[in-house]
């Protein structure tokens, strides 16, 4: 748990971050922070307010007061706006992806793809007065017509995860805002400060007071927002038990959710795969952001004889030795550390539990020290060899930098693995065959599919998927998707005589 600090405790050097409310920036009634940390150096970047219930009540009613002025405003004139904030984060883009390495961990090259993919989401959102478009249908009958309008509903909130503070609430803001109605984001407590700067560059773009708003806190601000009757749906990405809670709340008061939840994705290599080629991807996959997305590449499954296997897992661990960890800062560092004290703990303790469970370690990343930066929370590229399923660290989401080494005898062994796996948010294959790539991505029970791509995440014009208990909903962020969740549809039959 981040330290709790009392305000009276404030050093006047460390910031205290404010909400965005209304168009203002305003100081919580709470009296409580938490520090944010920077994991490669443990220095404390700035304080995070734990909002109370009356700082999210306030910006819930300024938020509902704002809707009927702001879906009253055209398509259009909506556009310009996120044209606007487009231009603001490209003019930024460099400043909000150092901000991000700094209270992340992750790379600086990371942090860019991840601004940039937020950059995408609003662009694409940019074109409302085409993606909200309705349908009609003339003379369904003599002298009837019928038409479907798409409607916004009122005021809808975020709750993100600390692995992607710029980018998820973008898969859900943006379009959310485009069609009609008005937002409130809560920050991840561990990492409020990418959401911060780039509610700077929203105050600048000019949206209307009481639009788009920011408050920090904790559970209960969440509560407050998934409580409160004027709120009409949420968007969450999360753990799988928080995504079941987040789901089943707001479910209950009759709003609409969309909660993505935790992963275990399996990466299957076939024997005719070009494993020099595919190389790259699987590091980027496995070690990518020090392995803390739900598009991690966890599981390697070698699908193919004995020399085979032992070709892939020599290249594997070859390549994973030559990956730099370090500060994300340095541009020639390919891997940062984890997010947290806490979660390098767990790590750790799914490290000890995987030796004991019987499986192999023959890459041991535990005992790693980065010069400079010995505080900080680095775990090496880890792999497992001789890896069941079934076992704890080869069927939990680890969310850290840990490979796992699985045999298959065949390919429906392989995808036999996959469909017993509770989670269903990713999975690809490397093969050279189109028959296989066919088969895989006909049958896999999973919503985001790659086909020698390591990390099969979406863009913006495409919902970012996820099956089983990856994710709870209907409709899932971005694309068309995202259309249709932040409105609902009002059928009109109409005759004139």
């Amino acid at each position: 748990m981040a330290q709790v600090t009392k305000t009276t405790d404030r050093k006047a050097a460390v910031q205290v971050l404010k909400n965005y409310v209304n168009g203002e920036w305003v100081e919580s009634k709470s009296t409580q922070t938490l520090d944010v940390v920077n994991p490669a150096t443990t220095e404390v970047l700035g304080r995070v307010p734990l909002s109370t219930r009356a700082d999210v009540e306030e910006a819930i009613r300024y938020a509902a007061e704002a809707y009927e002025e702001w879906r009253e405003t055209p398509p259009l004139t909506r556009a310009r706006y996120m044209f606007t904030l487009k231009s603001l984060m490209e003019d930024h883009f460099e400043e909000v992806s150092q901000i991000l390495t700094k209270e992340h961990g992750k790379t600086l090259d990371e942090a860019r793809g991840e601004v940039r993919r937020a950059i995408e989401c609003v662009e694409h959102a940019a074109g409302i007065p085409t993606l909200m478009m309705g349908y009609n249908s003339e003379t369904i009958a003599p002298g009837l017509d019928e038409e479907c309008i798409l409607q916004p509903l009122g005021v809808f909130c975020c709750l993100p995860p600390s692995n992607f503070p710029s980018m998820i609430p973008y898969w859900f803001m943006p379009y959310g805002v485009a069609c009609g109605n008005t937002y409130i984001i809560k920050p991840s407590s561990e990492v409020p400060m990418t959401q911060n700067k780039m509610f700077e560059l929203i105050d600048e773009a000019g949206f209307p007071p009481g639009v788009i708003n920011l408050v920090n806190g904790s559970k209960e601000v969440s509560d407050a927002l998934l409580e409160s009757k004027d709120v009409k749906g949420v968007s969450f990405v999360g753990s799988t038990p928080v995504a079941r809670y987040v789901y089943s709340k707001a479910t209950a008061g009759g709003k609409r959710a969309q909660c993505q939840g935790g992963a275990k994705n399996f990466l299957l290599v076939m024997p005719d795969a070009l494993i020099d080629s595919m190389m790259p991807a699987i590091m980027n996959s496995v070690y990518g952001c020090a392995g803390q997305r739900c598009l991690a590449g966890a599981n390697v499954v070698a699908v193919g004889d004995d020399a085979f296997y032992e070709q892939l897992k020599r290249k594997l661990v070859e390549s994973a030795k030559k990956l730099k960890t370090g500060y994300g800062l340095d541009e020639t560092v390919q891997m940062g550390p984890l997010r947290s004290k806490q979660a390098k703990e767990k790590v750790l303790s799914y490290i000890e539990t995987g030796i004991k469970e019987g499986a192999e370690l023959i890459l041991d990343g535990r005992n790693l020290k980065v010069p400079g930066y010995e505080n900080g929370y680095f775990i090496g590229p880890t792999v497992f060899d001789k890896v069941n399923p079934k076992m704890k660290i080869g069927s939990e989401e680890i969310f850290g930098p840990v490979m796992c080494l699985i045999r298959a005898k065949n390919f429906d062994d392989a995808l036999k693995m996959i469909h017993e796996n509770p989670y269903g948010n990713a999975a690809s294959i490397f093969t050279q065959s189109g028959k296989w790539a066919r088969e895989f991505k006909h049958r896999v029970q999973a919503g985001d599919v790659g086909i020698n791509i390591g990390i099969a995440a979406p863009v913006a014009f495409f919902p970012f998927s996820g099956w089983k208990d990856s994710f709870f909903g209907d409709l899932h962020g971005q694309g068309f998707d995202a259309i249709n969740f932040f409105t609902d549809r009002k059928v009109v039959i109409e005759r004139w005589f």
